[in-house]
């Protein structure tokens, strides 16, 4: 793709802009914008890593508008950056076992599992009860591994597992996007030294990613968990059913 027409810079900023709102408040607002980039003629693997250049962006920024109003807690990532990030290393540049298909689907059929718990307020963990360190370090790396390959609708099971760690939705949301920032930006060499990156079109669609995160942010802010979780429920059930093969 050497250049961009008027009308796919406006198709781009646009998807971005959705992307944006839609990852900041829940997630899976990648399954918007690489079928948008597909759409544009790029390859597949190309679009996959073209992508990650304007969620980098959009997570980035709010994480720290998030923080900047103090529902980001930076302590609180310690426990959960390494083994998302050795995740995301090793899924951005490792082959899957298992096929596309057989993983998309059980994943799917595990966020409508997820669904129910996550509808509830969520409660701080009991003292000597729930998942222990090791086991809570497996899900963050499963997580980071699919975030590093995949990377599409990762946001959803991240506020899942925040929340069962016992933070509230609205904190969790925000940590969820400061966590996805660092495996991105783990995943994005992997990409680039592979060429997979198209620069022109990432950078575009990463202007509207960014004012999507702005936008997001807001509504964040306004609304709390009025506003997130109706979002988070419409994202599982869209990113289930895709992955289900339902449409």
């Amino acid at each position: 793709m050497d250049g961009l027409s008027a009308a796919e810079v406006a198709a781009l900023l646009g998807g971005g802009l959705v992307a944006g709102i839609v990852n900041t408040l829940a997630g899976g607002g990648s399954l918007v914008t690489v079928p948008l980039l597909v759409l544009l003629g790029l390859p597949g693997t190309l679009a996959n890593g073209t992508n990650r250049i304007g969620v980098l962006l959009q997570a980035s920024l709010a994480a720290w508008r998030f923080r900047a109003n103090g529902l980001l807690d930076l302590r609180a990532l310690l426990p959960v950056l390494a083994p998302v990030l050795a995740g995301s290393l090793v899924g951005a540049s490792a082959i899957a076992r298992v096929t596309d298909v057989t993983f998309e689907r059980l994943f799917g059929a595990l966020m409508l599992v997820l669904l129910v718990p996550t509808l509830r307020r969520a409660r701080a963990p009991a003292p000597g009860r729930g998942s222990g360190r090791a086991s809570a370090a497996l899900v963050f790396f499963a997580l980071g591994l699919y975030g590093g390959s995949l990377q599409a609708g990762v946001g959803i099971p991240l506020v899942f597992a925040l929340v069962h760690a016992g933070h509230d939705l609205v904190r969790a949301n925000a940590l969820k996007v400061a966590v996805i920032a660092a495996l991105t930006a783990a995943a994005i060499p992997v990409f680039a030294a592979e060429g997979q990156i198209a620069w022109l079109p990432a950078l575009v669609l990463g202007a509207g990613f960014a004012l999507g995160a702005e936008v997001g942010v807001r509504l964040a802010l306004a609304g709390g968990e009025r506003v997130i979780r109706p979002l988070l429920v419409a994202g599982v059930l869209a990113l289930a059913g895709r992955m289900l093969g339902l449409y």
